[in-house]
């Protein structure tokens, strides 16, 4: 296991080289995160489908419990139960649009991980970053339990648990536990735990701090230690239900999925679920007695537990819904927490936004109306009031907007036009309004899929690394 211990100084060597400044040392945080003997433990798998390229490179890396979709590029880096999902791709011919530019691309896009160590992190969407749209880059980077790496080239980074980098371009930055940013760019920043920051150039600037107090009981990452906190108890104490991921190598699909509908036999499904037409369950998506209406989607790392959701419902990466009811088209954010009771039970109004890690954590039943936009956290009826806006009076703002802890200035119209753009995109790439012959997506795309199993050197010095591999159609 020599090689495998020597790739991970590796790593932290060159990330901590990028973290000159901000001077940060991710050692003593990665050392030890996870045993040795779990590195060796599971195999990495990929999907096959007609409708993605089909191009593999992997070398000098670990790959345990991991699982890639399209175009990906491994390098000298560990990746542990991580989700590398490469389905949204950009495609040679198609012309990347950024701000006036119109960029002709020539050949099909890659991600490429080198010298990192993504610990059950997704990778999702396609590199936003103008400078580099055929290549969607990870390098000299280190990204923690549950992280969001969404549309985000990062380079010299730490990712602290449960955090979100989404569509921004990241150099020789350190992301606190919990945060989420879409921001463009940033360079050398550090940025708090529990740090809600979407810019949008001169056009927006949204942001919300959760209390350093009240977040630790959520989620603290200490070095040295693993995380903790409620959101590590919540996942850890269901993650058995996933092990037959890789107890069983031909898992049977689930039963019964109607029409146009897909749900991926690695999510787990557990009595009393029902899905409508073109509903879209990810990997590693966990639904329990709970009802998905039509064109509902369960992104990864996803939980839905005795709620209910009437249908066009995105519930982003991450996210967790429990005893809850939700309109039509209700958007809930990366990571956002939304825990009800059987007692207290949450209601939220069609068409509202649950911005991207939100905390909802009842101690009686709660109600948000439709249309509303919902941040920061909420325990109580009263709460709602300073962590809610009407998107309607949102959309009327020109300038400087408080409500409770959260600041606003711009044009509120484009903020909320923004968001509401980009859920009908994200219905449509899901295939949410497949008609039996056209509009399709995701759901419809990914319902005839064949996973084939690698394997890492079961000993010897090279226990732990995967063989140097090309998959090419």
């Amino acid at each position: 296991m020599e090689r495998l211990h020597e790739l991970l100084e590796r790593i932290i060597q060159r990330v901590n080289v990028n973290l000159r400044e901000p001077l940060f040392d991710v050692g003593p945080y990665v050392r030890g995160l996870v045993p040795w003997q779990q590195l060796v433990k599971f195999y990495a798998f990929y999907g096959i489908t007609p409708y993605h390229p089909l191009d593999f490179h992997f070398s000098r890396a670990n790959l345990s419990g991991s699982y890639f979709l399209g175009r990906c590029h491994v390098t000298d880096a560990i990746l542990y139960k991580s989700d590398i999902r490469g389905d949204e791709l950009k495609r040679s011919g198609e012309i990347f649009k950024y701000e006036g530019f119109e960029i002709p691309l020539t050949e099909d896009e890659t991600i490429r991980i080198k010298d990192s160590y993504l610990i059950k992190t997704l990778v999702h969407n396609n590199s936003h970053d103008p400078e580099t749209p055929e290549e969607f880059i990870i390098q000299n980077t280190v990204s923690t339990h549950y992280a969001n790496i969404h549309g985000s080239d990062v380079e010299g980074c730490f990712l602290g648990p449960f955090s979100t980098v989404d569509l921004t371009a990241l150099h020789d930055c350190v992301i606190g536990n919990f945060v989420y940013a879409q921001v463009g760019e940033l360079s050398h920043r550090q940025l708090p735990a529990g740090t809600v920051w979407v810019r949008n150039g001169n056009h927006f600037d949204f942001t919300y701090h959760h209390s350093p107090d009240v977040l630790q009981r959520y989620i603290r990452f200490d070095s040295g230690k693993p995380p903790e906190g409620i959101f590590m108890d919540f996942v850890e104490g269901r993650k058995e239900d996933f092990q037959r991921i890789f107890d069983v190598v031909n898992l049977e699909s689930f039963p019964n999925v109607p029409e146009g509908a897909s749900v991926n036999r690695y999510a787990v499904i557990k009595p009393k679920t029902q899905f409508n037409k073109n509903v879209l369950v990810a990997q590693r998506a966990y639904i329990e007695n709970s009802w998905m209406g039509i064109g509902a989607n369960a992104q990864e790392n996803c939980y839905i537990l005795h709620s209910r959701l009437s249908g066009y419902n995105v519930t982003a990466h991450g996210a967790k819904i429990i005893h809850a009811d939700l309109g039509e088209k209700v958007f809930v954010g990366f990571n956002s927490f939304l825990q009800g009771t059987p007692d207290h039970r949450l209601t939220i109004g069609a068409n509202s936004i649950v911005m991207p890690h939100t905390i909802i954590d009842l101690s009686e039943p709660v109600t948000i109306p439709e249309e509303h936009l919902v941040w920061g956290l909420i325990r109580t009826q009263d709460d709602v009031a300073d962590h809610s806006v009407p998107l309607a009076e949102l959309a009327s703002v020109e300038g400087p907007f408080q409500r409770g802890g959260m600041r606003f200035a711009g044009n509120g119209r484009l903020f909320v036009e923004g968001f509401q753009h980009r859920i009908e995109h994200i219905l449509e790439a899901n295939g949410a309004y497949f008609d039996g012959s056209s509009q399709h997506g995701h759901a419809q795309q990914s319902q005839n899929i064949s996973f084939n199993l690698i394997q890492p050197y079961p000993e010897g010095a090279l226990k732990g690394l995967f063989p140097t591999i090309d998959i090419h159609p």
